[in-house]
């Protein structure tokens, strides 16, 4: 499989035309070995616009989300940033690009453990990656530049919002299927938060207990 050109496509043919616009966000996306961190029995949809299935039940979401994640977060410089939910560490990885240290919780002890794998497979040395349950964040490590929600929350925990520096911006899926919004806060200051609905998707929910994991990949 030609992985540039299949790349390529997803950039120009799935990203790009859902009001993804910034280059910077093309730029990543175009350099990031997404198929390094997809099961080797779906690399050859490493590019597809689905969900690609991790051990545990757990999923990598569709391209087009990070993308607009990514946009929604903007791409400029963070001391510390947090991601919930490492799933296979390519998501955390794209994060690495811009922030001096990154921390990602998983509940899974199998996920987490791939995900280091990863992230020593492709040399990716400012990520660390911690077991628990983050859904109330990370408090040893906080505040943060930079926080993101990998799965839905049925509400935004209030212990999330306070780890966010000033002028610090969170990313989140809030509700339940059908239709959950992904929101973006940014803090103003100790007291003021700007909050934002972005777009209705629909992602997995963020996992409070570990389950089955079948491996190998």
């Amino acid at each position: 499989m030609d992985f540039e050109h299949a790349r390529f496509n997803m950039v120009e043919q799935q990203i790009r035309p859902w009001e993804v616009a910034d280059p910077e966000v093309h730029r990543l996306l175009m350099t990031a070995r997404r198929e390094n961190y997809v099961p080797s029995s779906a690399r050859a949809l490493s590019f597809a616009d689905i969900e690609i299935p991790l051990p545990c039940g757990q999923a990598m979401l569709k391209p087009v989300i990070e993308g607009r994640i990514l946009q929604a977060l903007g791409t400029e410089h963070a001391e510390s940033t947090l991601e919930i939910g490492a799933g296979s560490g390519y998501f955390a990885a794209l994060l690495a690009s811009f922030s001096k240290k990154v921390y990602t919780i998983e509940i899974e002890p199998d996920l987490a453990q791939l995900a280091r794998d990863n992230f020593a497979r492709n040399e990716i040395a400012n990520v660390t990656v911690e077991e628990g349950d983050g859904a109330q964040g990370w408090f040893a490590q906080a505040p943060y530049d930079v926080i993101v929600v990998s799965g839905g929350l049925p509400e935004l925990p209030g212990a999330l919002l306070a780890q966010l520096k000033p002028g610090g911006r969170l990313f989140a899926f809030i509700g339940e299927a059908p239709a959950m919004k992904a929101r973006l806060v940014i803090r103003k200051d100790e007291k003021r938060l700007q909050s934002r609905d972005l777009f209705e998707t629909q992602v997995p929910m963020l996992r409070h207990a570990p389950h089955t994991c079948e491996f190998p990949l």
